[in-house]
């Protein structure tokens, strides 16, 4: 290819989970080379990173994402979050065996080592977590542990093992009647009764927990309006969010963030970000330049 990066945009650009890696394999057979390999070696920066992220098998993908998570110096622990909570179950035990085959480590022991204390705790259970994933929820299960959630929270006893329980075993379907219900009982989300000391590490990943779980998509939004708010921008979350969710919902964050921001994302984008790089998330987002 030499670097031709808009051939590398407009193919890839274009090409779902499944084809990308057929095309990887195929590439593999005409060249005996591995393509990402051969793409890590000729581009680089933001535009290496993204177009490693994209080509990546989904699974593989929040491996490493999961791994650069943890292994940074203060480690981001809402990438753990996002990943244990916003993937189905079945996704989630596909990320665990992509991260045990990389890293000859698995997920939760990598977790366990580089967190501590009531994180620990939390993040633990939840890369460990298989849920139900279906439609069935208990009404009398939702007000007996919105009631569990409450006390807990007026009692300020935010690790209280009843909160990591509730949070890492039951579906979503259902912490989500156990949310609704709390918000009914109580006249605010819960959510609202965590804001406290922002620089509280434990509290700041409950809440992304319960935002995750609650309601992905406006997660995923404030995180994008966050990375392209900032003085610099944080091309770190910019590129996770539009790389993981170009297949599942990024239609819909797009719309929640025009509603929002007044202002269409891929034009927030734009003004943002430059080059190959800008030019590949514009495709992700379906907005050719």
């Amino acid at each position: 290819w030499g670097t031709d990066e808009k051939a590398i945009i407009s193919v890839l650009g274009h090409r779902n989970a499944v084809q990308r890696k057929q095309i990887r394999l195929a590439y593999e057979d005409l060249y005996q080379e591995d393509l990402i390999k051969r793409l890590e070696s000729e581009l680089s920066g933001d535009f290496e990173k993204a177009v490693y992220r994209w080509i990546l098998d989904p699974a593989d993908r929040d491996a490493v994402l999961a791994n650069v998570a943890i292994k940074k110096l203060s480690p981001d622990h809402h990438v753990i979050v996002e990943i244990s909570c916003t993937r189905s179950p079945e996704e989630l035990l596909a990320v665990r065996r992509a991260y045990q085959a990389r890293y000859k480590h698995s997920l939760e022991e990598d977790v366990a080592a580089h967190t501590k204390g009531d994180t620990r705790k939390l993040l633990v259970a939840l890369v460990s977590a298989f849920r139900y994933d279906g439609e069935e929820i208990n009404t009398r299960v939702a007000n007996s542990e919105a009631k569990i959630l409450h006390e807990a929270v007026k009692d300020k006893e935010f690790n209280h093992e009843e909160i990591i329980r509730i949070l890492s075993t039951r579906s979503k379907m259902q912490l989500m009647a156990t949310f609704n219900r709390y918000r009914d009982d109580h006249g605010t989300t819960i959510t609202k009764n965590l804001e406290g000391d922002s620089g509280d590490e434990f509290l700041k990943t409950l809440r992304a927990t319960i935002r995750c779980l609650n309601d992905p998509k406006k997660y995923f939004e404030k995180v994008l309006r966050n990375s392209i708010r900032r003085v610099g921008t944080d091309e770190d979350a910019l590129t996770r969010v539009i790389v993981t969710r170009a297949e599942k919902d990024l239609k819909d964050i797009k719309e929640l963030y025009y509603k929002r921001n007044s202002v269409p994302l891929d034009q927030a984008v734009a003004k943002d970000t430059s080059g190959d790089y800008k030019a590949l998330l514009l495709t992700l987002l379906g907005k050719e330049d």
